[in-house]
């Protein structure tokens, strides 16, 4: 039988319904010509390009916000909007709701150090960073539950400063002290509260000297720490320069 023209289309339309994944009765000849056409199907937006770019505005400069006070924030700008659409504007944005990476805070001056420290070290070889023994005690918090509030952020955007939480100081924790190189890593070593010179120079003398030998043997090292008070001070460089 030949075709004609709505036989043609008839046939388009199944196939397309195939395509598309969707039933027949849900799917009527406006809407499979629109998604043919590439058109957008549904109702129209109830904000304009104006609204969003207020909107992402609002959570760039405070990020922290929950989805209520964003929404409360925005629609006192004067856009019309229900939370649902708050909602769904910032995840179009590309905006999704994440715990927030914890760094300690820095001035500038600190910034600039680490900074031509990194570019001092970036032409490093792997054979040059494994004559490197770093070390650092670390806090384990003790409780459970206290990650404080989520941050809204796009992808790529975890150590951009304004999304990032600021670590505070003793917390109710536990201190462990360790190091690690490129052949493996030294003993764990659990401290007081509280670490001064006396205490960092025990570690060293008991831990972190045998770690040494063990892994270095007589070779040459680099012994890496933080300028934390206890690392510093002048009884510790005193006890570096006698061992």
């Amino acid at each position: 039988r030949p075709l004609t023209p709505c036989t043609r289309r008839a046939r388009h339309k199944r196939s397309l319904q195939k395509r598309l994944a969707v039933h027949r009765a849900l799917c009527p000849s406006t809407l499979i010509e629109r998604r043919r056409e590439g058109k957008k199907c549904g109702r129209k937006r109830c904000t304009s390009n104006r609204n969003n770019h207020t909107l992402e505005r609002i959570v760039k400069q405070n990020p922290f916000k929950n989805v209520g006070e964003i929404h409360k924030e925005w629609t006192a700008a004067g856009v019309s909007a229900s939370r649902t659409t708050t909602h769904r504007r910032m995840q179009d944005m590309g905006f999704s709701c994440c715990i927030p990476c914890v760094k300690p805070l820095l001035n500038n001056r600190q910034r600039q150090k680490r900074l031509a420290w990194a570019k001092d070290k970036k032409d490093w070889t792997a054979a040059e960073w494994s004559n490197v023994m770093f070390s650092d005690e670390s806090k384990f918090c003790i409780s459970f539950g206290n990650q404080g509030p989520r941050v809204w952020r796009k992808r790529g955007e975890a150590h951009n400063p304004r999304c990032l939480r600021s670590s505070v100081k003793f917390p109710q924790s536990v201190m462990v002290w360790c190091a690690m190189l490129s052949a493996g890593v030294g003993p764990l070593c659990f401290l007081r509260p509280k670490v001064n010179t006396a205490v960092y120079q025990e570690v060293l003398e008991h831990f972190m000297l045998p770690a040494a030998d063990q892994l270095y043997g007589d070779a040459d090292f680099i012994f890496q720490q933080d300028l934390a008070p206890a690392h510093s001070a002048k009884a510790t460089s005193t006890w570096f320069k006698d061992h």
